[in-house]
C-alpha cells in the first residue's frame, strides 16, 4: 500500500511541483475542487490592481488603446488557443460559456442547413446527464427558432452512435462530464457525427487546461469553454469560443452586438460582420475579469499538456486508489471511469450521505463538491496539487467515514 513517505517523495520529483508556489493557497487546506473554481493565481492581485489603479484610474478611456484593452479577447485567445490544439486567430475569450454556447449552436444549425440540399434535420443530440445549461441553452434556441427544432436527450454513452441519423443537425456534447468526469474520444465521436451528416459542438468546461485537447486535428467544428476552472481565471471569468479557419467565413450567429462588427466606430446603422473569429464577438468586453484570465494562462505557459496530464493520471490514479484501499469497508462507489483514455482530471465517488460527508470534508479543510445523486466530486489540478495532499485528504475521509462524523440533517447551501 502506498504510504504518506511515497506521497512525500512523489512531491519531491515532482517536475510541476515549482508551479505551486505561483498560487495563493490558503494554510490549512487541501483544495479539490479546481473543476469547479480555480485557485487564484498570486499574480492576479497585482494585475487586478494594476488595471483597476492605473488603467483604468489613471488613464481612463484611453486604455481601449494605450493598455490593449480592444484587442484583450483575440490577444488571450491566441494564448489559449495551443492548450486546446487550435491556431491563431481561431479564438476569442469573451462573454459566458453559455452565451457562447448559444452562438455556437446557432451557427451548427446555419452551417448543417446550408450543407444541406434539402434542411430536414431538425434534431440537436446531447447527452441527459450533460452540464444542465447546455441542455438549456438548446431548449432555449430550438425554441427561438421555431422551425420544428427539438433536442433529443441521450441516456447512455453506448446509446450515441444509434442516436446520431438523418435527423441529426448537431451534435452537442462536453468533453468530460461534469458529475462522472468520463472522457470523450473527440477525434472519434466526430469523425461519426460528419459521416452520418451532423455538425459537432464541444464544451471544453472540465478539459481546457485540464487534459490534452486537439480541437483541429479531431476536425470539430466549434467549441467553447470558461477559464474559471482548470485555467484559474477567477470567479465568473469570462469564457472562450472556438472557431476554426474552414467556418470563419460562414459563420454567423444572432448576437450580433457592436464588437462584432467589421467597423464598430463607424457607427453605422446596418451590421456588418467582422472578419475571422471576431465575429463571434458580441458587446463590449469586462476588462478586469479578462485581465485576470492572462495570469492563469501565464502559469500554464511554464509547462506542457502532456506534462500536466501525465500528473493529472498519477494523482487521480493514487486517490481512487487509496479510497479503495483505505475506505474500503464503506458504501463508496466510483463513477469515474478507472481507464486512462477515458479519465477527465476528477475522481467522482457516490455515498448515500454524499452531501452530509462532503459538509464534514470541507469543515475539516478538505474542498470537494457534490452534485446530485448522491456524488462526491474532487478535483485534481496538477498546476498545484500535492501527492502528499491526496494522502492527507484521504486520510481525513477515513476518519469522517469511519466515525460517521457528518451530519445527514445539514441545511443546503445555495451552492453546494
Amino acid at each position: 500500500m502506498t504510504t504518506r513517505n511515497d506521497c512525500l517523495s512523489r512531491d519531491a520529483h515532482d517536475p510541476l511541483a515549482p508551479l505551486r508556489d505561483q498560487f495563493d493557497l490558503p494554510t490549512g487546506v487541501i483544495y479539490l475542487d479546481g473543476n469547479s473554481l480555480g485557485a487564484r493565481p498570486k499574480a492576479a492581485l497585482s494585475r487586478a490592481q494594476d488595471v483597476i489603479a492605473r488603467e483604468w484610474g489613471k488613464d481612463l478611456i484611453r486604455s481601449w488603446n494605450t493598455a490593449g484593452w480592444f484587442d484583450l479577447p483575440r490577444r488571450l485567445g491566441d494564448r489559449l488557443a495551443p492548450l486546446v490544439g487550435a491556431g491563431d486567430g481561431e479564438i476569442v475569450v469573451t462573454d459566458t460559456t453559455s452565451l457562447n454556447l448559444f452562438k455556437a449552436l446557432a451557427a451548427a444549425v446555419h452551417l448543417q442547413a446550408q450543407n444541406a440540399k434539402r434542411c430536414t434535420r431538425r434534431v440537436i443530440v446531447t447527452e441527459r446527464s450533460n452540464f444542465p445549461t447546455d441542455i438549456y441553452m438548446a431548449q432555449g434556441l430550438s425554441s427561438w427558432l421555431d422551425l420544428g427544432y427539438t433536442v433529443k436527450l441521450v441516456d447512455s454513452v453506448e446509446e450515441l452512435p444509434a442516436a446520431i441519423d438523418g435527423d441529426t443537425a448537431v451534435l452537442m456534447l462536453t468533453h468530460v462530464n461534469y458529475r462522472t468526469g468520463y472522457q470523450h474520444d473527440m477525434a472519434d465521436v466526430t469523425a461519426l457525427a460528419h459521416r452520418r451528416g451532423a455538425v459537432v459542438v464541444w464544451d471544453l468546461a472540465h478539459s481546457a487546461g485540464a487534459v490534452p485537447v486537439d480541437l483541429n486535428g479531431a476536425d470539430a467544428d466549434f467549441a467553447v469553454g470558461c477559464t474559471y476552472k482548470y485555467l484559474n481565471g477567477g470567479p465568473g471569468a469570462p469564457a472562450f469560443i472556438w472557431v476554426p479557419k474552414k467556418h470563419q467565413e460562414a459563420f454567423t450567429q444572432p448576437l450580433s452586438g457592436w464588437w462584432g462588427h467589421a467597423a464598430p466606430f463607424a457607427m453605422a446603422p446596418d451590421f456588418t460582420p467582422a472578419t475571422g473569429i471576431g465575429r463571434a464577438l458580441c458587446g463590449t468586453q469586462p476588462i478586469v475579469s479578462l485581465a485576470m484570465v492572462e495570469c492563469g494562462l501565464d502559469v500554464h505557459c511554464q509547462t506542457s499538456m502532456d506534462a500536466i496530464r501525465q500528473k493529472s493520471l498519477a494523482l487521480t490514479d493514487l486517490f481512487i486508489e487509496l479510497v479503495e484501499t483505505r475506505c474500503g469497508g464503506h458504501p463508496l462507489g466510483l463513477v469515474t471511469p478507472r481507464e486512462h483514455a477515458r479519465r477527465g482530471s476528477q475522481v467522482s465517488f457516490t455515498h448515500p450521505h454524499g452531501y452530509a460527508v462532503m459538509c464534514a470534508l470541507i469543515a475539516r479543510g478538505v474542498i470537494g463538491d457534490y452534485r446530485e445523486p448522491e456524488i462526491m466530486r474532487f478535483g485534481f489540478t496538477p498546476l498545484y496539487t500535492s501527492y502528499t495532499e491526496v494522502w492527507d485528504a484521504v486520510e481525513i475521509l477515513k476518519q469522517i467515514l469511519d466515525s460517521e462524523e457528518y451530519d445527514v440533517a445539514a441545511e443546503r447551501g445555495a451552492v453546494t
